[in-house]
């Protein structure tokens, strides 16, 4: 096949996904912002089951994934920062690690792998199984029932699950820094957070905030996006962790670059 050709193809098919994703985020913040005025609001019960999967049953994987993830880091920085007699700064470096890259990347990771699959499943089934059409014919719209409540709860879950990613992860840290590198608790604690700055919060939660947005509309449009039966249903689950996490990954290179690097 001509490489001209195909790159054309190749470009074409992904200005037209992302063209679809940013219609889909859209029509989503239209029935959020202004379907309340026109007394079509976002469907309750839907919100608060969507918060609930997405906030309350991913907190245990993340808390677990946190906590291990400041020990890890706590452990390999006292290797090097006691040969130069500064193992108190392990405290600092486990705090502001988690604060503004750790946490809201390996929140983001976790819930694109466990809550991302799940919506591009549902939707994909239902999207195979001619539910949407069934939707459609009765005159109510899939953005209003299935994706707003789904969009919603992400972007309100994930930032409180980075919270307590955060805060696990210094855990972790103080468990090796107490109890390995025998550092007293309270000055364990000064040092983490007289380091830690207000910055280093605000710019891991705007971070969080922008992966639940990604996730969802990534998860939502492949979803929705699938044919072939169930082998259809199957790839568009696979494609929509790998997408998400793929873009976790380049949105966190962009918005570092932005907060922490362009200032230099």
């Amino acid at each position: 096949m001509n490489p001209i050709f195909l790159t054309g193809r190749i470009t074409l098919n992904f200005l037209g996904h992302v063209t679809g994703i940013l219609a889909l985020l859209y029509n989503t913040l239209e029935w959020i912002i202004i379907g309340p005025f026109k007394g079509k609001s976002v469907s309750r019960v839907s919100f608060s089951h969507e918060l609930v999967f997405a906030g309350v049953h991913s907190v245990l994987i993340v808390g677990f994934v946190s906590l291990f993830t400041g020990i890890v880091i706590a452990m390999q920085s006292a290797y090097q920062l006691k040969e130069l007699g500064a193992v108190i700064y392990v405290a600092p470096m486990v705090a502001i690690s988690m604060a503004r890259e750790l946490g809201p990347v390996f929140t983001a990771l976790v819930v694109a792998g466990r809550v991302g699959s799940a919506i591009a499943a549902e939707l994909g089934t239902m999207k195979v199984s001619e539910q949407i059409e069934a939707l459609e014919t009765l005159a109510l719209d899939p953005v209003r029932f299935l994706v707003a409540p789904r969009f919603l709860a992400l972007i309100i879950m994930v930032p409180c699950l980075t919270l307590i990613s955060n805060i696990l992860g210094i855990l972790g840290g103080l468990i090796v820094g107490v109890f390995n590198l025998q550092i007293n608790i309270y000055r364990y604690l000064h040092f983490s957070f007289d380091f830690l700055a207000w910055k280093d919060v605000w710019t891991g939660l705007v971070k969080s905030f922008v992966f639940a947005i990604a996730i969802s509309m990534i998860s939502c449009y492949v979803g929705l996006d699938t044919r072939g039966g169930a082998e259809g249903v199957g790839k568009s689950t696979t494609l929509s962790v790998v997408i998400s996490f793929i873009m976790i990954i380049v949105i966190d290179c962009m918005l570092t670059g932005v907060f922490f690097f362009s200032n230099m």
